[in-house]
C-alpha cells in the first residue's frame, strides 16, 4: 500500500469519526432520542424529557466528554459493577503498554527503519508515493548492527508487559475479594446447582434431593427448587406480553381508528375488546399450564441452598456420589442470570449440542475465508483487474484506486465481523451453559480466537484452510514463515485499525442500529418498553484484545501502527465511560472473571511476537540475536504458569478463609433470617410466577408483567 492510500483511508475515517461526534452531540439532546442515547438515565429517573424547544439542542457540545473523563473507578464500580471496572482496566492496560511501546517504536525504531536501504531509498519529496514497507523492519539491511536495537526493544517491551500483567492480575484479584467482602448476601453465594439426580421408583426428584441432602448435609442444608420444563409456558407468557403491549398502544391513542376486519372475510371488531379477550384467554392458558408444570415435567436438576456460604462451597467442591455422573454439582449463577431454556435439554442432547457447536465453528471458520480472499484481492490492483476487467477504467483514477486498496478491504472485513459475535453467542447458548454470563464468557473466547485465526492468520497466510493448518503442523518452520508473511501485511493491518477501530468505536457512541430502530418504531407509531441494554462484552473485549495482539506483534516490525492504536484506545476510553454513565446497565455480575481471558490473550501475543522475532533475525542474517530470543518465550510461559498458580484460583472460587470470615461477620445480623426466607424461592422459574392481571376493565391500566414502560 502506498502512503497516499493510507492518507486517503485516514481522511475518510477521521471524517466519519468527526461526523459521528457532531451528530451524537446534537441527537443526544433531542427528547425523542433519549431511549437511544440515555436509556439508563431514563430508567433510573435521572433524566426527564423536555417538551419545550430550546436552541441549545441544535448546538454541538462536548460536555459529555468532561463528565466521562471525570468518572472515577469507584463510581464505575458502584454503578456498573466489577466487570465494568475490569473492562476499563483492559483499555487502560493497553494504553500503558502502547504508550511505552510507542515511545520506543516511533522515536527509536522508526528512524532506524528509515535509515535502511534494503528496499530502496525514501524520497521524502514524494512521500505519498512511497510504499509503507520502507517504514518497517524489512527496510533494515540484512546483517546490520542496527537490528540489535530491535532485539533490545523486544526484550524491554516483554519485561514491561509482564510486570504490568502481574500488577493488573494482583490488583484485580484483590478487587474481586474486596468486592465480595463489601457485597450484601446474594442467593448465588449460598446455592449450588445439582444435576444427574438419581430417582428411585415411587419417589420424585424433589423427594430424592430432600432425602439426600438432609442425610449428608444435615447442619447446612436449607432448601431446594427442582427445575422444571417450562418452554411452552414461556412462549405463552411472551405472547401475553405482546398482546398487552398492543392493548396499551391502542389505549394510548384515543383518536386512532380501533375497528378492523379480522381475517380476509371476517367481520369488523373493536380491537381493544379483541385484544382484551385474547389476553384473558392467554392468561387462562398460562394458569392451566402453570398448574400442569407444577405437578409434572421435573428435570433431574435442582438448585440447592444452604445456610452458609461455606456449606455451599463444601457441597460444590466435594464429589457427592460414588458414581461421578450422579449428583454432579456446579456453581449457581445469580437468579436473574439463569438461562432457563437450557434445562429443557437431556444429557445426551447436551453432549450432541457440544459436538454440533464444534462442527459449526469449524464450518464458520472455513466459510469466513471467502471474504478474506476477497479482501486479499482488493489489496492487489493487478489481481483485481484480472477478476473484474470492467473496473480497469476506474482503477486508473488515483482516488478510486486508493479507496479500494486502502479503505474498502478493511471495511468489508468489518461488516462481515459484525455477524460473528451474535453467531458465537447463539452457539454458546446451545452448548450447555446454565447462565447468560457463562454463555457470554464462552462467546468471548470463541470470538477472540475466531478473530485471531480468521483475521490475523488467514490474512497473513492467505490460502486454503489445509495450507494454513499445514503451517502449524511443522513447528520448526513457523518462525521463518511468520517472518516473511507478517511484515508484508503491515499496511493492511494499519488500515484495519483505522477502519475497524476508529469507525466502530465512533459508531458505538452514535449507536447506529438502535437509532434506526427508534426511527422505524416512531414512524410506525409503536410504543415499546424502555429496554436498558447491557454491554456486550463478548463483542468488545475480543476487539480490544485483537488490537492488542496487532500492537504487540507489530511494534518492532512496523512501529507506524502504534499511533493509530493509541488514538483508537483514547477514543474507546472516553466513549465507553460515557456509555457506562448513560447507556449500559449491568444485568449480571461475574466479579471480574473476564480478566483471565485478557491475561491469556496477552501471553499468546507475546509468544507470537517472540516467534516472529526469531524468524526475522534469522531472515536478516543475525543468528546471534535469533538465538538470544529463544529464552524469552520460555520465560514468558513460566511467568504465565506462576500467575496461573498464584491468581487464577481466586477467579475460580473463593477460599475457605474468605467464606468463613464473611459468614462470621453476618452470623449475628438480624436481616439474615429475612434473607433465608427469600432464598427459599429465589430460584423459582419466572415462568411459574403468577402474572399480574385482573379480569375487570380497570386492570388494563395495571401491568400484566412487571416491567418498565
Amino acid at each position: 500500500m502506498l502512503v497516499s492510500a493510507l492518507l486517503t483511508s485516514l481522511g475518510i475515517n477521521s471524517g466519519l469519526c468527526v461526523l459521528f461526534f457532531i451528530l451524537y452531540s446534537i441527537l443526544r439532546k433531542q427528547p425523542n432520542n433519549y431511549e437511544v442515547y440515555v436509556p439508563r438515565l431514563l430508567a433510573e429517573g435521572n433524566s426527564k424529557r423536555r417538551s419545550q424547544f430550546n436552541l441549545e439542542r441544535l448546538i454541538p457540545s462536548a460536555g459529555w466528554i468532561t463528565r466521562a473523563w471525570k468518572l472515577s473507578e469507584e463510581e464505575i464500580l458502584s454503578s456498573s459493577g466489577l466487570d465494568a471496572v475490569v473492562f476499563m482496566r483492559v483499555i487502560t492496560f493497553s494504553l500503558r503498554v502502547f504508550s511505552f511501546a510507542g515511545i520506543i517504536g516511533v522515536f527509536v525504531l522508526l528512524p532506524v527503519n528509515c535509515k535502511g536501504t534494503q528496499l530502496h531509498e525514501i524520497d521524502f519529496a514524494d512521500l505519498s508515493n512511497n510504499s509503507l514497507d520502507v517504514f518497517t523492519i524489512s527496510n533494515v539491511n540484512s546483517g546490520s548492527k542496527w537490528l540489535w536495537i530491535h532485539f533490545s526493544a523486544v526484550y524491554i517491551v516483554t519485561i514491561f508487559i509482564c510486570c504490568l500483567l502481574y500488577y493488573e492480575y494482583k490488583y484485580i484479584s484483590s478487587k474481586r475479594i474486596a468486592y465480595f467482602y463489601s457485597s450484601k448476601p446474594q442467593p448465588h453465594q449460598f446455592t449450588i446447582l445439582v444435576r444427574g439426580i438419581p430417582v428411585s421408583v415411587g419417589s420424585s426428584v424433589s423427594e430424592s434431593v430432600e432425602s439426600f441432602f438432609t442425610e449428608f448435609h444435615p447442619t447446612t442444608y436449607l432448601s431446594h427448587v427442582v427445575v422444571r420444563r417450562t418452554s411452552k409456558l414461556r412462549n405463552l407468557i411472551n405472547e401475553a406480553k405482546t398482546s398487552y403491549n398492543r392493548l396499551l398502544h391502542l389505549q394510548s391513542k384515543p383518536s386512532q381508528q380501533k375497528c378492523r376486519r379480522i381475517g380476509l372475510f371476517g367481520q369488523k371488531v373493536d380491537l381493544v375488546d379483541h385484544y382484551g379477550k385474547k389476553l384473558e384467554d392467554i392468561e387462562q392458558n398460562v394458569r392451566l399450564e402453570q398448574s400442569d408444570v407444577s405437578l409434572a415435567e421435573e428435570t433431574r436438576a435442582a438448585f440447592v441452598s444452604f445456610r452458609s456460604r461455606y456449606g455451599a462451597a463444601v457441597a460444590f467442591h466435594l464429589r457427592q456420589s460414588i458414581n461421578p455422573t450422579q449428583w454432579v454439582t456446579e456453581e449457581a449463577p445469580e437468579p436473574d442470570d439463569v438461562y432457563w431454556p437450557f434445562f429443557s435439554s437431556s444429557f445426551m442432547r447436551r453432549w450432541i449440542s457440544k459436538l454440533v457447536v464444534v462442527v459449526a465453528c469449524i464450518l464458520l471458520t472455513i466459510l469466513f475465508l471467502i471474504p478474506v480472499v476477497v479482501v486479499q484481492g482488493l489489496t492487489n490492483l493487478s489481481q483485481l483487474e484480472t477478476w473484474f476487467p470492467f473496473l480497469k477504467s476506474f482503477l486508473t483514477i488515483t482516488f478510486f484506486s486508493q479507496v479500494i486498496t486502502g479503505y474498502l478491504p478493511s471495511l468489508i472485513l468489518l461488516l462481515f465481523l459484525k455477524i460473528v459475535p451474535p453467531i458465537m453467542e447463539f452457539l454458546s447458548s446451545i452448548q450447555g451453559y446454565i447462565s447468560h454470563s457463562y454463555i457470554e464468557k464462552s462467546a468471548c473466547n470463541k470470538v477472540l480466537w475466531f478473530t485471531i485465526w480468521n483475521i490475523f492468520f488467514a490474512t497473513v497466510f492467505s490460502g486454503s484452510v489445509l495450507y494454513q493448518v499445514s503451517i502449524f503442523l511443522e513447528p520448526k518452520d513457523i518462525p521463518a514463515k511468520l517472518a516473511v508473511a507478517v511484515p508484508a501485511q503491515a499496511s493492511f493491518f494499519i488500515a484495519y485499525v483505522l477502519t475497524s477501530g476508529w469507525t466502530s468505536t465512533a459508531s458505538e457512541l452514535f449507536r447506529i442500529i438502535p437509532f434506526i430502530c427508534s426511527l422505524v418504531t416512531r414512524c410506525c407509531k409503536r410504543t415499546n418498553e424502555l429496554e436498558v441494554p447491557s454491554i456486550p462484552y463478548h463483542r468488545d473485549i475480543p476487539r480490544i484484545l485483537f488490537f492488542g495482539l496487532l500492537g504487540i506483534t507489530y511494534f518492532f516490525l512496523a512501529p507506524l501502527i502504534l499511533p493509530f492504536l493509541l488514538v483508537y484506545l483514547c477514543l474507546a476510553y472516553i466513549i465507553f465511560r460515557n456509555q457506562f454513565i448513560n447507556v449500559y446497565m449491568p444485568k449480571y455480575e461475574t466479579a471480574g472473571k473476564f480478566w483471565p481471558i485478557v491475561h491469556n490473550s496477552m501471553i499468546f501475543s507475546l509468544v507470537l511476537m517472540h516467534a516472529i522475532a526469531i524468524g526475522i533475525f534469522t531472515l536478516k542474517k543475525l543468528p546471534m540475536a535469533s538465538t538470544l530470543v529463544f529464552p524469552l518465550p520460555v520465560l514468558t510461559l513460566l511467568f504465565n504458569e506462576y500467575c496461573r498458580k498464584r491468581f487464577l484460583p481466586v477467579f475460580v472460587a473463593y477460599s475457605a478463609e474468605v467464606l468463613i470470615k464473611k459468614d462470621r461477620e453476618e452470623a449475628n445480623n438480624p436481616e439474615m433470617a429475612e434473607f433465608f426466607d427469600k432464598l427459599v424461592t429465589a430460584y423459582q422459574d419466572p415462568a411459574l410466577m403468577p402474572i399480574q392481571y385482573s379480569v375487570n376493565s380497570d386492570s388494563l391500566n395495571s401491568p400484566l408483567i412487571s416491567a418498565e414502560v
